[in-house]
């Protein structure tokens, strides 16, 4: 069933607090067909937590009232059509984030990767699927090759792996690469291993090198390859022509610092409710302005990236009263905002309630201010949807990126069963929605972990990696976004953010 609702029309009621989990997900058991061979690992997704039972009641009496969606069902503004979905299939675990070449889309999840022929928007096509288990294979395309990370420790780097615990020394994380200039037929051609492995990775492509700023975390004293302090980003080197020869370059610091812990923030008892900064979780560069911003657990950074083996901060910024996760970044056009999202709960909580309010698991939107090595990141303001969810929906600001329209900037992004955002950040002080798409809990009675992973705007059309659903592809018609469908790009990976205007292209 699919309902319409008008765009800032937030339904009535807010949720209060639900069960919140720690950002987990690691690999399920599944048997599949792909072109890479791999023994896959006996179940391990996270379980649904289970609420209380007068949580579950009012969730279900609400849903009655028409306050929030049933379950599994579709509620959109009016502005939003919903084209296609493609379900998952032989990859049977958690979906993550998107990456885009031509009239390809390459899918992650926790089990490997999939890759759909998206030519015709309203009738995506599978066009292979990759086992290759390592969570949480966050995944980039930059010309003939892909990048996928790994930040489970596993028996070794093939796509034959077994968990394998950190503590054992031959353990191995860190990044693949494959080889995908015949794409129904991608061939691992390389790996590299990293300290703590690979959370995340950012593509900055330079002639015939690219660059990969590998961002993990959490280091331990029982882990001989993720030992702290572990305050900076592993930067690995990948010859295009001879991926083989990629190796690790640099680890810079960016958090310089006496003591064990290096000089992020120090989190709890210091700054109760914070992060302590162990390493970053996401970078996003900009490349034509030789700027990045880095969103590190418990700060927000800015910096250079001119000399890209030795990246340099301008500023640094917290939020010790509303941020809990500093989770990702997006550049607005003219790099004069960045847009940082805080993952409270990691991901796993239900946080889009009353009890939680609206500051916390939002964006903060902060203006830079002044030039070169002089430039600081100003707060501005907070923005969370509008939309209350359920105390069985997990819900928190994730990954987006912008549509690009000149003079506005304006923003899609991904909130897990919070569904699809489609917001203006024009006015730093002053963002609002513009569109939604969601769907109701997937449990009335449980807190089960779903939802959009990454929400991304390509060539006309927003692309949704949905958790547990899989691949849904939404066209957005409105005045405000309209123009954007005449920008065209060869390729998209979001935290290697474009010049949409570039008239070079």
């Amino acid at each position: 069933m699919t309902s319409l609702h008008t765009p800032l029309s937030p339904r009535s009621r807010i949720r209060r607090l639900g069960a919140a989990t720690a950002a987990a997900g690691l690999l399920a058991a599944l048997l599949a067909t792909g072109t890479a061979v791999a023994t896959p690992d006996p179940g391990d997704e996270r379980a649904p937590a289970p609420v209380s039972a007068a949580q579950a009641a009012e969730t279900r009496s609400e849903m009655r009232a028409g306050e929030i969606p049933g379950v599994d069902e579709i509620v959109r503004s009016s502005n939003i059509e919903h084209l296609a979905n493609v379900p998952s299939d032989a990859l049977k675990s958690l979906n993550t984030d998107l990456a885009f070449q031509g009239r390809y889309a390459f899918a992650g999840n926790y089990d490997g990767f999939r890759i759909f022929d998206i030519s015709d928007p309203k009738a995506p096509r599978s066009v292979v699927q990759v086992l290759c288990p390592g969570s949480q294979n966050d995944i980039s395309v930059s010309g003939n090759l892909l990048f996928l990370s790994t930040d489970s420790s596993r028996s070794d780097d093939s796509c034959a792996s077994t968990t394998q615990p950190a503590s054992v020394k031959e353990s191995w994380e860190g990044m693949k690469i494959f080889d995908i200039s015949d794409i129904a037929n991608p061939k691992y051609v390389a790996s590299v291993e990293t300290a703590c492995g690979s959370h995340t990775h950012t593509l900055l492509p330079k002639r015939d090198d690219v660059y990969v700023y590998v961002s993990s975390y959490s280091p331990s004293a029982a882990f001989p390859d993720c030992l702290p302090p572990h305050d900076g980003i592993s930067v690995i080197k990948v010859p295009r022509a001879e991926p083989q020869r990629a190796k690790v370059v640099g680890f810079p610091v960016l958090f310089p610092g006496e003591g064990p812990d290096g000089g992020g923030n120090p989190g709890a008892p210091t700054n109760p409710g914070v992060s302590k900064t162990t390493g970053c979780h996401d970078i996003t560069v900009l490349p034509e302005q030789d700027l990045a911003a880095g969103a590190c657990m418990g700060d927000g950074i800015l910096f250079d990236v001119s000399d890209p083996e030795r990246p340099r901060v301008i500023d640094r910024v917290q939020d010790n009263v509303n941020f809990a996760f500093w989770h990702s970044a997006t550049f607005n056009q003219k790099a004069r905002k960045v847009v940082f999202t805080d993952e409270l709960g990691g991901g796993g909580g239900a946080t889009c309630n009353a009890t939680v309010g609206p500051n916390r698991g939002a964006n903060g939107i902060y203006d830079i201010r002044g030039k070169g090595d002089k430039r600081k990141l100003v707060f501005r303001s907070y923005f969370k949807i509008p939309r209350h969810q359920a105390d069985t929906e997990n819900c928190v600001a994730h990954n987006g990126s912008l549509i690009p329209v000149k003079g506005k900037d304006l923003m899609v992004q991904a909130w897990y069963q919070g569904g699809v955002s489609v917001w203006d950040f024009t006015d730093s002080s002053r963002p609002k929605e513009i569109g939604y798409f969601e769907r109701g809990p997937l449990s009335a009675t449980t807190l089960s972990v779903g939802g959009s992973w990454s929400a991304y705007y390509y060539n006309g059309h927003i692309y949704s990696n949905d958790i547990a659903k899989g691949l849904d592809v939404l066209k957005i018609s409105d005045k405000r976004t309209d123009p954007a469908k005449r920008i065209r790009m060869d390729e998209l990976n979001v935290q290697t953010q474009p010049d949409y205007f570039d008239r070079r292209r």
